[in-house]
């Protein structure tokens, strides 16, 4: 890209400006005229999200459910197993309530000598 004057970049600017709609002009001039950059380059993209393990959600998923046979479970099954992973790598203490249930459950199951039928 090629080096622009301040000059050419300010009349640039105040072309693409008054190229906006009145709504638009009076947000950016509600912010600041002078602090308004239309050149600046976009954001990354937000980080993929991954465990501990460094696996996606959508990974971490198709992985579980690979491990099933699929006349086993139903969409709703999916879902839940989605919603679960989901909360579990955003941390969110509603998921991580049902999950350290379930681990507790499991090992009352088992320690009472029941089997485990959801497994």
């Amino acid at each position: 890209m090629t080096k622009v004057s301040p000059e050419e970049e300010e009349k640039r600017k105040k072309f693409i400006f008054e190229s906006m709609s009145p709504r638009r002009q009076k947000h950016i001039l509600k912010k600041g005229y002078e602090e308004w950059d239309p050149f600046q380059m976009p954001k990354d993209p937000i980080d993929i999200r991954t465990d501990k393990t460094k696996r996606t959600t959508q990974m971490l998923v198709r992985e579980f459910l690979q491990t099933r046979s699929a006349e086993k479970y139903s969409n709703a099954y999916g879902n839940g197993v989605l919603e679960l992973c989901l909360g579990i790598i955003n941390d969110d203490d509603r998921c991580k309530g049902m999950y350290e249930f379930s681990i507790w459950y499991h090992g009352l199951l088992k320690k009472e000598g029941h089997e485990d039928k959801s497994a």
